[in-house]
């Protein structure tokens, strides 16, 4: 695999956030997804993904309006809002099994970078 490391580090930052939610569920039974307005559509989509993979089921959706004051016009402007409950799925712990095999296993093997060679044994060299 070959990737400069600006990619290599977005690839493990964007791996690191969307293990967040999966530690979080690791400590905890539940978490709750909420958002206002234009989020709404991110915080279904990230809620969509961790039930289809088997991580998480649906527990409750709360839907309601909140009223926000708007600068700009100086009146209150009502703004929708979403609140999602997931709970850890009944596969959860075996899909994170399976999840950290095949990290531990892409972890060990050679990665390519500005014509630098690497394994988890030794570190960067010149090919």
């Amino acid at each position: 695999m070959t990737m400069a490391p600006a990619e290599m580090k977005q690839t493990n930052n964007e791996n690191q956030k969307k293990n967040r939610i999966q530690r979080y569920l690791q400590q905890h039974n539940e978490i709750e997804l909420s958002a206002l307005g234009m989020a709404i559509t991110t915080v279904v989509t990230i809620a969509e993904i961790l039930k289809n993979n088997g991580f998480a089921k649906e527990k409750s959706i709360l839907t309601s309006t909140v009223g926000m004051k708007d600068q700009d016009k100086g009146r209150v402007v009502n703004k929708a809002r979403i609140e999602i409950v997931l709970e850890k799925s009944e596969k959860f712990d075996s899909l994170m099994s399976a999840s950290h095999a095949v990290q531990n296993t892409s972890a060990n093997e050679k990665v390519v970078a500005n014509g630098k060679v690497a394994t988890n044994e030794r570190k960067l060299k010149s090919s």
